[in-house]
């Protein structure tokens, strides 16, 4: 936003400092990002970028490393281990992540629908629990749920992750849902109530389009949410349970490879795109409300 002309010294020197200062908050935030993307493309077998790399020479450019990642081990040039965990990797994380998704959206929507009721007891408190995941730091998170699993056996297996992992993405669900029933004309479902709609027909029907924007947003939220965790996979996931961001500690931890790089930005470019659906579904929210998106 462009400053007035009438504006004085002072506050031509406060805006621009104050945009100077914006700036470098967002390069170091996204200062990670600006070597972790160049470097995943690097035909060398370290985490450096080499000189033919520096100098722009297309010979120090490969996407050997994604060749690993999707299980391609043809490049008999690559010295380091290549095997298919990552590509096992990829799609346990990506079944995980679909099926956590779909049952944290489906409870969690439920539950906004009850806490958005004015004649819900303790709404505060239930609400309070249902994003605790979100407070509590996630090391006692996963150690709580390891004890508890471990008595239903479900440890080692892909359904108690998925169900760990819908517990991690329904705080998500239910904080954007809220969000948006906040908003909802309730003399809608009452008017379709008298109009002889029952209670499903009521929530499909009416309900159901004006909160949508709001459920696809925590549903994305849980869905990243849900690709990218590690910590709970590391305590209650078996030697089958390998899913991406696992191996990513592996790897790191066994064997330095540019693969992970490729693997980071994979995960780097997939969260961007989920961050802009959202961004588009917050905007068509405000129109549907009759909200100018900011």
């Amino acid at each position: 936003m462009a400053l007035p002309a009438y504006a004085t010294p002072a506050q031509r020197t406060w805006h621009y400092s104050y945009l100077g200062y914006c700036g470098l908050v967002l390069f170091f935030l996204v200062a990670p990002l600006v070597v972790v993307i160049p470097l995943s493309f690097t035909s060398g077998a370290f985490l450096s970028f080499t000189p033919e790399m520096l100098k722009f020479d297309p010979e120090g450019y490969s996407i050997r490393w994604y060749r690993i990642l999707i299980g391609d081990c043809s490049d008999k040039t690559i010295t380091t281990v290549c095997s298919d965990k990552w590509k096992i990797g990829a799609i346990n994380s990506l079944f995980i992540a679909v099926f956590a998704t779909l049952l944290a959206t489906s409870l969690g929507t439920l539950a906004a629908l009850g806490l958005s009721r004015p004649e819900m007891p303790y709404r505060k408190l239930i609400m309070a629990l249902m994003i605790s995941p979100l407070i509590v730091p996630l090391i006692i998170t996963a150690s709580g749920m390891f004890l508890f699993f471990a008595k239903f056996k479900l440890v080692a297996t892909f359904t108690g992750l998925i169900m760990a992992h819908a517990v991690l993405g329904l705080p998500f669900v239910v904080i954007t849902v809220t969000a948006t029933l906040t908003g909802f004309d309730t003399s809608l479902t009452r008017a379709a109530m008298s109009l002889g709609s029952n209670p499903v027909r009521n929530f499909f029907k009416v309900q159901m389009p004006l909160i949508m924007p709001g459920c696809v947003s925590g549903a994305l939220f849980a869905f990243i949410t849900s690709f990218d965790e590690v910590v709970v996979v590391l305590f209650l996931g078996g030697s089958n349970q390998i899913t991406l961001p696992r191996q990513m500690w592996s790897g790191i931890r066994q064997e330095i490879s540019p693969t992970i790089l490729a693997a980071a930005t994979v995960l780097v470019i997939l969260a961007i795109l989920l961050l802009i659906t959202v961004e588009m579904l917050r905007r068509r929210s405000e129109r549907l409300r009759g909200i100018s998106p900011a």
